[in-house]
């Protein structure tokens, strides 16, 4: 995902963009769906199957 996509994203959950990282802002949204915050930090597996990050992080991983 492009961090023009996630700050469009972040701004539709009211989160203010200016001067954070694209892994802080994940993680901002992430809470915002009632996530852990956890973009980044799976180790081959993850739980949170509703979080619109999943695959994103994962294939990161890779």
């Amino acid at each position: 995902m492009k961090m023009n996509d996630v700050r469009a994203m972040a701004k539709r959950f009211d989160i203010k963009t200016f001067g954070k990282s694209k892994a802080a802002l994940i993680r901002e949204i992430q809470r915002k769906e009632g996530n852990f915050d956890c973009f980044g930090s799976a180790e081959d597996y993850c739980d949170q199957n509703d979080c619109l990050f999943r695959s994103s992080c994962l294939s990161e991983k890779a």
